[in-house]
């Protein structure tokens, strides 16, 4: 596969993609192996998670490439905060949002962002974020929402509110497809997924509004769901791109932010994630630092070793295998018949 960077930088290249090849054809058009698919990336991840998501995607669109010639854009909301550092790469590496008209994107991914109000409609990136949902609706033939960006579609779409967790909802989860459709196709239940969030939205309001439920965890509550616009609108709870290690690396941060004084509640182990025991030394270690918490302890936490059957990638990788054959047209679906009938 080839896939390039909007400004024609090669991210990833076994070849770069021969001159003669067609740009993308509009929705529908004939299928080939050497279809390319424009899809673009809203990166509204905090600083520390930027260029992991961009490798997490881009990983995941690679896996499932196979012959497809994938042009990749990436976008940031000007109105998410970032320092210095990470505005810079966002200035240099990442195309302007308001360039996505003149792309002809086949595709989009939005993310989540870092919360930092009370409701979704007070974050300084929610108009921005509003406009982006009303665009993708017609000028895209399916768009991906992740976590907070899931929240926030269906809240403007459908008004439907997300309600606070008693607890964060952290580990890797099995999740049972409740209904047939395409984007789970071939994928064998159940799917281990990650989830990361404090937040949820419920099946029964989904479902009272159009939204069709794929996958739901008896844990974690809805996975992902869809819902059929102009454009197929896939929405993911969870966090299905996250790689082996990004849960433990939110957990160690958390803790981290605890022992500094900056979160009031110590982090909950993370579900189904460690080994039996790790999670018995995370224990020992979680009742020490409640105890003393001070900072330097966290150059003193144990050694971590995950689950050995918690292989996630497993359903990432045939979820955007399906999705990329849908932007391609090599997925028939009762909505396409319909709308060329």
């Amino acid at each position: 596969m080839t896939l390039l960077f909007d400004k024609h930088r090669l991210i990833v290249s076994p070849g770069l993609a021969p001159t003669e090849l067609r740009e993308a054809k509009k929705f529908g058009g004939k299928p080939s192996t050497d279809t390319v698919l424009s899809i673009g990336l809203v990166n509204n991840m905090p600083d520390t998670a930027l260029q992991a998501t961009e490798r997490q995607f881009m990983r995941l669109l690679e896996q499932a490439a196979g012959n497809t010639h994938i042009r990749f854009h990436c976008f940031s909301l000007p109105s998410v905060q970032r320092s210095q550092t990470a505005k810079w790469r966002v200035d240099e590496q990442y195309s302007d949002i308001a360039d996505l008209p003149r792309l002809e994107l086949d595709g989009l991914i939005v993310t989540g962002a870092e919360p930092i109000a009370a409701t979704l409609a007070e974050e300084p990136f929610w108009r921005e974020l509003v406009d982006i949902i009303d665009w993708a609706k017609d000028n895209t033939r399916s768009t991906i929402w992740s976590c907070l960006a899931a929240h926030a579609a269906v809240l403007h779409l459908d008004g439907i509110e997300r309600h606070r967790l008693a607890a964060k909802c952290s580990g890797v989860y099995d999740c049972d497809k409740v209904t047939d459709h395409w984007l789970t196709k071939d994928l064998l239940s159940p799917l281990k997924i990650p989830h990361s969030r404090l937040n949820e939205v419920r099946a029964d309001e989904l479902a009272a509004r159009g939204y069709q439920l794929l996958t739901r965890s008896a844990e974690a509550g809805v996975d992902i769901f869809a819902k059929q616009l102009r454009s197929q609108f896939i929405f993911f709870q969870g966090h299905p791109e996250y790689e082996a290690l990004s849960l433990q690396r939110e957990y160690l941060r958390d803790i981290t932010r605890y022992l500094a004084g900056e979160r009031d509640t110590y982090p909950a182990t993370p579900a189904g994630y460690f080994d039996i025991w790790t999670e018995k030394k995370l224990a020992g270690f979680q009742q020490r630092a409640r105890a003393e918490r001070k900072l330097p302890l966290s150059v003193e936490m144990p050694g971590l070793t995950l689950r050995p059957d918690n292989a996630t990638g497993v359903a990432a990788a045939a979820i955007f295998q399906n999705w990329l054959d849908y932007l391609a047209g090599r997925t028939a679906t009762r909505q396409d018949e319909e709308r060329t009938a």
